[in-house]
């Protein structure tokens, strides 16, 4: 569970949720126009995702009138593909679990760096059914949030959780 989940407001209103990038907290109660928001990170990341494939392929050109031979065309193409292709999976893993801190997230990230056109377009597909990362983020917090109330529940050392009529049988 993350650090700014187990973080209370300054009031003392319980934990706060996690931002999520583009999208802050609107994610939790959908509103600051959330549905806008998703739409425009949705076609903000086909966008550059089809700018960068225009990239590639003026590259790849580069390689054809260099003559570089088959066999190295065929290379990168091999490459790009495997990789977006890891990167795509990667990407869409890191949604549903939060990283491990292994050191082979760590080795994944130049291939990550070279498939980032993979990357792009699971982005992109996330947000097409809810901001990516919200649904981890969601139950991360409404766990933060039971465990809250359970802690702030009535107890005999909770004085903001005891009742008047315990203090009028004191007196």
């Amino acid at each position: 569970m993350s650090d700014q989940s187990e973080n209370t407001t300054a009031n003392g209103g319980g934990p706060e949720p996690e931002p999520i990038r583009f999208f802050g907290t609107t994610w939790v109660g959908h509103d600051g126009r959330y549905g806008l928001r998703r739409a425009g990170v949705a076609a903000g990341s086909l966008i550059t995702a089809f700018a960068a494939a225009l990239l590639l392929r003026f590259a790849y050109q580069g390689l054809a009138i260099a003559e570089v031979g088959s066999f190295v065309n065929v290379l990168v193409v091999v490459m790009f593909a495997v990789c977006s292709a890891i990167a795509f999976r990667k990407t869409w893993e890191g949604f549903s679990r939060r990283p491990d801190g292994s050191p082979s997230e760590d080795s994944l990230r130049s291939l990550k760096a070279i498939g980032f056109i993979g990357s792009l377009i699971a982005y992109a597909l996330r947000c097409l059914s809810e901001a990516p990362g919200e649904k981890l983020r969601r139950a991360e917090y409404e766990s933060a949030l039971r465990q809250y109330e359970k802690r702030r529940g009535t107890r005999s050392g909770n004085p903001a959780a005891r009742g008047t009529k315990g203090r009028a049988k004191r007196r």
